[in-house]
């Protein structure tokens, strides 16, 4: 018997190493537009990401808790992106997902096109040095959970969220994106890439 309980408490510490857990993954913080929620930067030039609901006619509800974040591209060629130091490195080679609820307002101020959403690590504070993952593009106002792979190439102390045109569009145009609810990102079962 008790060496069925050491297994269990073994199997549950090891299903929990490799866990990266984001500083404010739900974009609290008070409504205001022009600000970064807390534990997220700017990581674009121009880059003024709004505290939603309650700024530029977006009154849509949650996802979770009390707000969420938009992001906008503008037709000047100019996009907005949030990043923020990772508590411990993803690791090259590994496998790693995150869930993130997405969606966007028909009635974001005249910036109401779909976005695709992206996701980049970085070795220093906003860098791109590897796409992560993208979506497709996010025509839908309600929101859905979105699953995405994350494989490293090499270990990346710092990851980026970035709103950008659809892809497929050759021109630059008004569009947002609203992000709320970001899981932990948790290893995956798989064998070493490289």
């Amino acid at each position: 018997m008790r060496f069925f309980i050491l297994i269990i408490i073994l199997t549950g510490s090891f299903s929990l190493s490799g866990q990266i857990r984001l500083n404010n993954p739900s974009f609290e913080g008070q409504p205001q537009d022009a600000s970064t929620p807390d534990g997220w930067i700017p990581c674009n030039k121009g880059t003024t990401p709004d505290i939603l609901p309650g700024f530029w006619g977006v009154y849509q509800e949650p996802a979770d808790g009390e707000s969420y974040m938009g992001l906008i591209t503008r037709d000047d060629g100019t996009w907005e992106s949030v990043g923020q130091k990772l508590p411990s490195p993803l690791k090259g080679g590994e496998c790693y997902s995150l869930s993130l609820d997405l969606a966007r307002s028909p009635t974001y101020a005249e910036y109401n096109l779909p976005l695709i959403f992206r996701i980049w690590g970085g070795r220093s504070e906003c860098g791109r040095d590897q796409l992560l993952s993208e979506s497709e593009a996010i025509s839908h106002t309600e929101w859905k959970t979105y699953e995405f792979g994350l494989y490293p190439k090499r270990d990346f102390d710092y990851i980026v969220f970035e709103a950008y045109y659809a892809t497929g569009k050759f021109y630059q145009y008004r569009g947002n994106l609203l992000l709320d609810d970001c899981s932990i990102i948790m290893p995956c079962q798989r064998a070493s890439l490289f």
